[in-house]
Parts: C-alpha cells; sequence; structure tokens
C-alpha cells in the first residue's frame, strides 16, 4: 500500500472539511411544497365582474377547490406554498383564497374576493374532553381483559368471524 505525502495531507482535509460544510448547506436548504390550485394558463384574478359566468369560469379555471357548504353559488380557489428546512415544521410562506360569488338567477359573476395569508385568523379550538360512559380501564384490566377474548377466537381459518360453527 502506497503512502500519502505528508504535505497533501493538509490539502485532503480542507477539502474534506469544504465537502463536509457544503452537504451540510445542502441541507439546510427549503422545500418548497405546493398545495391546492396552481394557476398556469389562467389566473383566477383575471376573472371579471359581470362579464363571465359559472361556465366560462370552470372552462377557465377549472374546478374549483371547495364549494361553500351552504351556498352553491361561492366557489373557492386555495393556493398555498410552505417550505421545510430539515427537520423543521414546515413553515406556509404564501396562501391565496380566491372567492367567487355567482348571482343566481343569471349566473354571471357577481364578486371576486381575494384573500392573502395577512387576512387569515388564528382559531382557538376548545380543548376540553366529553365526558364518555362507562369507567376508565387500567393497563393491567385491558391486559387481562384482552387475554380473555383469546379462546373467542375461530379455529381455524375456514371460519368466518362473527358466524356461528357449522355455517359458511
Amino acid at each position: 500500500m502506497k503512502k500519502l505525502p505528508v504535505s497533501k495531507l493538509p490539502v485532503i482535509i480542507a477539502s474534506l472539511a469544504v465537502g463536509a460544510c457544503l452537504l451540510g448547506a445542502a441541507a439546510c436548504t427549503p422545500i418548497a411544497n405546493y398545495q391546492g390550485f396552481q394557476p398556469i394558463d389562467a389566473n383566477p384574478n383575471d376573472v371579471k365582474v359581470g362579464t363571465d359566468t359559472r361556465t366560462s369560469v370552470r372552462a377557465r379555471l377549472g374546478t374549483p377547490t371547495a364549494v361553500a357548504e351552504f351556498d352553491k353559488d361561492t366557489w373557492f380557489y386555495l393556493t398555498q406554498v410552505s417550505d421545510k428546512t430539515a427537520f423543521y415544521a414546515p413553515q406556509v410562506v404564501r396562501r391565496n383564497v380566491t372567492q367567487i360569488t355567482f348571482d343566481k338567477d343569471t349566473q354571471a359573476v357577481k364578486s371576486v374576493d381575494i384573500f392573502t395569508l395577512k387576512d387569515g385568523r388564528v382559531v382557538a379550538f376548545n380543548k376540553q374532553e366529553t365526558p364518555t360512559r362507562g369507567r376508565e380501564l387500567t393497563f393491567i384490566e385491558q391486559l387481562f381483559g384482552s387475554l380473555s377474548t383469546i379462546g373467542n377466537l375461530p379455529p381455524n381459518q375456514d371460519q368466518t368471524p362473527g358466524s356461528h360453527p357449522g355455517q359458511p
């Protein structure tokens, strides 16, 4: 085996260190994730109030991301871009919600509203739990309770669970 000259050893160590730094920097590069409606040929912002109809909007933009539950004349086109860096949680960079409302009688576009990430609100959820009937079992009770059901399993693979013996 051939030995390396001592004069080249610092160069090799320095190049390995630089390579490790580049690999570390590449691992910290954020990865963009695109979700929802992605405008390619047409943009929801180009929809004209009073000019476009439900048919022309669907032909230009396609099926909406969501339709309002209680008002079928309101369509939503949602777009979201989030960045994920290494092991950190994804962070939303951009969110656009385009709300298109149609007139019930003429089917023409009545209004186009555009909401961004700045328009969003944080909703506080109630973290209380609803009590259920019955009692809570301890770990030991659950363990021994499940062991008692082992004898109730079908003896062979041909019997379907829940059927009586002798039935197919």
